[in-house]
């Protein structure tokens, strides 16, 4: 008889082979996402909710590197306190306001020069939507990462009925089911042990290796934040240094200009 652990290891297994066969899209993205950083500019990274995880999967952290930005808004992520003030239910409640996503991006000069990675795993919501709608009417490349079946069988919550896969030049799959959820126990009505965090890691990080390799055959290789135990202290601590000047200098570009022509 099969146990829910079994159930569960062979769904992760079934997500990685799902990922896998996705192969030469995140090739594809990759090339995209190295022609910003060659470039000098930026691949903008965003996700609300829980699609945090992978944003922060790309950067910072070791094994990755310069050229992501990260855009993070608290008041859509911040899930600690779960209840009373910056509870979960205003975050749900704010991920669907119209018009958020364009005060978000306010702050930001974008070019076509840049690229972005959207991450929600319904790709329902109205703020994901919206910050890859304005992506695109600036001229930038946006890859969305969803899980295609919960994207699939869940209803838009925008008034216009589109989802985050119609904003996106690419979509690439998590592989996560319907519901996110992946193990039923017996006397439990309810699944339990969502996969849209695995696979979601699982394709930011394939993508970070792809997109290395492409920096490093051009002769650009990344500032790669690497642990002393493998490095050395001194090593690690210039590629911590050199790498977070090198962000300093590429967000910097972000803030350059804003507003200067209104």
């Amino acid at each position: 008889m099969t146990s829910p652990l079994d159930t569960y290891f062979a769904a992760c297994r079934s997500i990685m082979s799902t990922i896998e066969q996705q192969s030469e899209s995140i090739d594809l993205a990759a090339g995209w996402f190295a022609e910003s950083i060659l470039a000098g500019r930026l691949v903008h990274l965003f996700g609300g909710g829980h699609s945090r995880i992978m944003v922060e999967e790309m950067w910072p952290r070791y094994g990755s590197y310069p050229g992501f930005h990260p855009i993070v808004e608290l008041s859509l992520t911040f899930h600690n306190a779960v209840v009373g003030a910056n509870g979960q239910r205003q975050a749900m409640f704010l991920e669907n306001r119209a018009g958020l996503a364009a005060r978000i991006l306010r702050n930001f000069e974008v070019t076509e020069a840049d690229s972005a990675l959207v991450v929600s795993s319904s790709g329902c919501n109205v703020v994901a939507t919206e910050i890859a709608e304005l992506f695109q009417q600036r001229g930038v490349r946006v890859v969305a990462l969803v899980s295609k079946s919960h994207c699939d069988g869940s209803r838009s919550n925008r008034d216009d009925g589109r989802k985050l896969p119609d904003f996106a030049d690419l979509v690439l799959d998590t592989g996560a089911p319907l519901g996110d959820a992946m193990v039923h126990i017996t006397g439990l009505d309810t699944p339990v042990a969502p996969g849209s965090s695995i696979g979601g890691c699982t394709v930011v990080n394939a993508l970070k290796v792809a997109v290395a390799e492409l920096l490093t055959r051009s002769g650009n290789p990344p500032r790669v934040l690497t642990a002393a135990a493998i490095a050395g202290s001194e090593r690690a601590t210039e590629l911590f240094e050199s790498a977070y000047d090198e962000h300093a200098r590429r967000v910097a570009k972000l803030h350059a200009t804003i507003g200067a022509t209104e």
